[in-house]
């Protein structure tokens, strides 16, 4: 009986190499920033030869793109922010703010995405691009509120995250997130009713 041989290359049927890179990548892209997170580290996290990275994106800069787009579509959220009284505006974007942040699973990529806005120009042009053209923007023209007082308020917003998760600056870090709601509210609210 002859034994059947291996063709080289992708085994046969589904896998879940692409995947596994995208998370190793987010991981990585959130621990180190853009700038120290390799191929290589990225490949032995995900558990698979660095050019299979390369097959699936390409350079660098592919990956990053591919791993840190925005986990949420502002769309999934903005309803339920704009919807309401306006005098608690403040309160429900705080609210819906820090509990994107407060889930695990969105974390890393949030992290990896502040992390790299500051070290990177590709992750501040991601950022900024998100922050500014699918976000402020749809804000701002739903609620007739200045462009200047919503990037105010994200600055706010943007503020407390990287103190809280990213540099965990006590007590912001361990800090309970209707604390913060209670102490961020108000200031969004002013920005927002202007």
């Amino acid at each position: 009986m002859t034994t059947p041989t291996r063709r080289p290359g992708r085994r046969p049927g589904p896998t879940s190499s692409r995947e596994d890179i995208l998370a190793a990548a987010r991981v990585l892209f959130g621990e180190r920033g853009y700038d120290k997170a390799s191929i290589r580290a990225i490949a032995r996290e995900a558990g698979v030869d660095p050019a299979l990275v390369h097959h699936f994106f390409g350079a660098k800069e592919q990956l990053f793109a591919a791993a840190m787009r925005f986990p949420v579509e502002p769309g999934m959220f903005l309803g339920h922010v704009l919807a309401g009284p306006r005098s608690e505006l403040g309160e429900r974007l705080a609210r819906t703010f820090l509990g994107l942040w407060s889930d695990p699973r969105l974390r890393p990529q949030f992290i990896g995405i502040l992390r790299s806005a500051a070290t990177n120009e590709q992750g501040a042009a991601l950022l900024r691009e998100f922050v500014t053209g699918r976000l402020l923007a749809q804000v701002a023209d739903a609620l007739g509120t200045p462009r200047l007082n919503i990037t105010a308020a994200a600055a706010q917003m943007v503020g407390i995250v990287m103190l809280k998760y990213v540099l965990e600056i006590e007590p912001m870090a361990s800090a309970a997130e209707d604390d913060l709601v209670a102490l961020l509210a108000p200031t969004l609210q002013r920005y927002l009713a202007a």
